[in-house]
């Protein structure tokens, strides 16, 4: 062989990502990975080079959620492998497919505690869906091909591939693997015909069906058949938080989130409905709450991608392994119905009755969040959230009318995850707007990545709801903890100071009339602003089901 025709495992690793159609990764080089950075050098895929490696693993998750296409991170070995690992197990909670990439010592030293060694493999078993160590540079492509395969297929995850120093640094002649097989792995893609046959039989007999839908409809591409489901058999919808954008926010169907901070109209209609037909969802527990009384009146359907889900959490009459997408086309072509105009009426008296609201009193929170989202109705945007009340009220008062464009960390509950994660979408979505919707707690989690998103000039807004608490965590305490605030009030720094400090805008906003302006302002800014609203500081997310409670049994 040539030594001209000769790659070190660095160019082939680019090689490979370039053929799988990777334009962009999130990362933080090091030591161990330097032959891969020294062969991103000359390559054109654009390296977005965040201050924290978790930061960088969130945002290749914002790219994947945003484009349906993994996202990419790296990492060296050790402590920047570690500190992944965070962001690798929200993607595996939400189901998202990323690859993640990271060094590792040369393979002489593996297993003799060296400089920054960690056994990142074995770390990460459990929160990936595969993982592979690379001990020959001739098998990288390979591996890396594999990776994208099981990363994308079936139900999505994150791989992990550790790349030994040596074997990036290595020299091989670069040839591609072919297709991939892989024995024992081949996702079902089309439900048993026997299954949706009597999936279609139980709709029919129905009289109070109600849909539940999961992040799983999204995955597949399927928003589109889910709508054409609930329209033909006129089921009420209600949906999780990985499910919000799968069903239009606008539709006289939509019930919006359920469970643990769903409306009370949403939770009596699953309390009640005859049928529940599950999509895409694996029945979380902040979804079904006391699980002996969730849908206890109902005959429950369950269609998934993923069979281990299957009465894994609750029990199911039918199970309908398969693409999300691909069933529901199969399961219309079976469909008649036989709607209950009294189903419809009773729901529509529980959504005048049990509105979502608040007080229009000083700062809400509420009232940031539906501002926000009326201006941005009509136009391209995205918009992600940080983890806790921030979340919730967004997940309860944003009209979503588009999948992909809610994305917020919902199994692994990550705070941290929005800013990162809404720069990894603007980087997806260039032409669009992007909102963080964050807690002055959460924010300061990745706060330094403001310095990514004015480097690379990503407009991200974050739109801070400040009242100076842990304010999930607080409200708990307030409800079942006597008003014990243990820990959970916070001294914040000046947020519109710290903006400015990193070279981007701020803006305080301390009364309501003041929320329409500054959002003008930050989305007719082309720098990243940080929208510091002093809201009412002890406001809660109502209603909520407290722990252990039947989720008809709701607080507020």
């Amino acid at each position: 062989m040539r030594s001209e025709d000769m790659l070190t495992g660095g160019q082939i690793l680019v090689e490979c990502l370039k053929n799988e159609g990777v334009d962009v990764i999130f990362g933080y080089p090091g030591g161990a990975v330097l032959p891969i950075y020294d062969a991103l050098y000359d390559s054109d895929i654009l390296h977005v080079l965040t201050r924290h490696e978790q930061a960088a693993a969130h945002a290749a998750d914002g790219y994947a959620r945003a484009t349906g296409r993994p996202g990419v991170c790296m990492a060296t070995s050790g402590p920047g492998a570690t500190n992944l690992v965070t962001g690798i197990a929200t993607a595996a909670m939400d189901s998202v497919p990323m690859v993640a990439i990271t060094g590792q010592v040369p393979t002489t030293l593996i297993g003799k505690d060296a400089f920054q060694e960690a056994d990142i493999t074995g770390i990460t078993m459990p929160i990936t869906k595969h993982n592979y160590l690379v001990r020959d540079v001739n098998d990288l492509p390979r591996i890396v091909k594999e990776a994208f395969y099981i990363a994308t297929t079936g139900r999505p995850g994150p791989v992990l591939i550790d790349i030994p120093r040596d074997v990036s640094a290595g020299k091989t002649e670069y040839r591609d693997p072919g297709p991939i097989g892989l024995r024992g792995y081949m996702p079902r893609l089309a439900g048993e015909p026997a299954k949706v046959a009597a999936a279609a039989k139980l709709i029919a007999q129905a009289r109070r069906p109600l849909i539940y839908a999961g992040g799983g409809v999204i995955n597949s591409g399927a928003a589109e058949y889910l709508r054409k489901l609930a329209e033909t058999i006129m089921a009420p919808v209600a949906v999780t938080l990985m499910g919000i954008g799968c069903f239009p926010g606008d539709h006289p169907l939509f019930l919006g989130m359920l469970g643990m901070h769903g409306a009370r109209y949403t939770n009596y209609a699953v309390n009640e409905c005859d049928l529940l037909l599950a999509i895409g969802v694996r029945f979380d527990d902040r979804v079904t709450g006391k699980v002996d009384s969730f849908a206890s009146h109902a005959k429950v359907i369950h269609i998934d991608i993923d069979p281990a889900e299957f009465g894994k959490n609750v029990p199911v009459d039918i199970s309908i392994a398969g693409d999300v997408r691909t069933v529901l086309v199969d399961l219309i072509k079976n469909l008649t119905c036989n709607p209950d105009p009294a189903w419809q009426e009773k729901i529509a008296r529980w959504k005048k009755e049990y509105p979502l609201d608040y007080s229009r009193e000083g700062l809400r929170p509420q009232a940031v969040i539906r501002e926000l989202s009326d201006m941005l109705q009509g136009r391209q945007y995205r918009v992600t959230t940080e983890v806790g009340q921030n979340q919730m009220w967004a997940a309860q008062h944003f009209c979503i009318t588009r999948p992909r464009s809610f994305i917020s960390s919902g199994g692994l509950g990550t705070m941290g995850y929005g800013f990162p994660a809404a720069i990894g979408v603007q980087v997806a979505c260039p032409d669009e707007l992007v909102f963080d919707i964050a807690g002055d707690g959460s924010i300061q989690m990745n706060i330094q990545e403001l310095t990514t998103a004015v480097n690379y000039e990503l407009p991200v807004n974050v739109a801070i709801l400040n009242n100076g608490y842990l304010g999930m965590v607080r409200q708990w305490q307030e409800l079942f903890y006597n008003r014990r605030y243990s820990q959970t009030e916070l001294t914040n720094p000046d947020f519109v100071k710290v903006a400015e400090a990193f070279g981007a805008e701020g803006l305080r906003v301390e009364k309501s009339a003041e929320i329409r302006p500054a959002l003008e302002q930050a989305i007719a800014s082309s720098k990243p602003v940080f929208l510091d609203f002093i809201v009412e500081r002890e406001e809660n997310v109502m209603p909520i089901v407290p722990p252990g409670e039947a989720i008809s049994r709701m607080l507020g």
